[in-house]
């Protein structure tokens, strides 16, 4: 973890979706299931395909195919697997739940006077309609799905485009996630970085990453950082 003085002086806050905001693995994970179901394949236990999210549906679904973290499917087997994984998503996503703590943290965010931007690998059909279905939209200003940009994370690209639209310096950007891919973004980027500890992370713990706090709910950031 990064040796850092706090409070950090920051301007905006961008925070990650599935694990951070919002307990999204367990619908991911029956969608999963329904489509091998469909396909006539054996289900995966909801453990070993909460370890599979994280770096969008289009690796789930290669995970859930494989069995493996990186593998590609046959490109047939997959472009018929999909299809099947997004029917079911979309017909279970909104019965995705806030982690505790979040609608908390997000009113005393604004409340400080901090611009809020969410980023996620999510694609955007999924990403908008589960924002709004749980009444988080309302405190975001900006929301930057998987595909709103040519690159995702971990690339940096979203995150500068955050600091190009919040008119700020990245380095006053404060990204909250919980996973590898939210650290290497950031330090990509060049911001500074917290990770809650109740994410997914491929099922890996987060206080090996290198980032700069571990925080157990989103209202202890405001105890590290300022506003500037």
């Amino acid at each position: 973890m990064a040796q850092v003085h706090f409070p950090l002086d920051i301007s905006a806050i961008l925070i990650d979706l599935d694990g951070t905001l919002l307990h999204t693995a367990p619908e991911l994970a029956e969608s999963a299931n329904r489509m091998l179901r469909d396909m006539g394949r054996p289900s995966v236990s909801q453990t070993l395909l909460m370890s599979y999210i994280g770096n969008g549906i289009s690796w789930l679904v290669k995970r859930a195919l494989t069995g493996d973290m990186h593998a590609e499917p046959d490109a047939a087997l997959y472009e018929t697997a999909l299809p099947v994984f997004e029917k079911h998503y979309t017909e279970l996503l909104l019965q995705s739940k806030l982690f505790e703590g979040v609608s908390t943290g997000l009113k005393a965010m604004k409340a400080a006077g901090f611009r809020l931007g969410c980023i996620t690998n999510k694609v955007a059909r999924y990403t908008n309609p589960l924002l709004k279905g749980v009444g988080l939209d309302e405190y975001f200003e900006i929301v930057l799905s998987g595909d709103s940009l040519p690159e995702k994370k971990p690339h940096p690209m979203p995150l500068l485009h955050a600091a190009r639209f919040f008119d700020v310096p990245v380095t006053q950007l404060l990204l909250i996630g919980d996973s590898l891919s939210d650290a290497l973004a950031a330090r990509a980027a060049g911001c500074p970085v917290f990770c809650v500890p109740y994410g997914y992370n491929h099922g890996e713990p987060v206080d090996g990453l290198d980032i700069d706090k571990v925080i157990k709910n989103l209202s202890e950031a405001l105890m590290l950082i300022r506003l500037v």
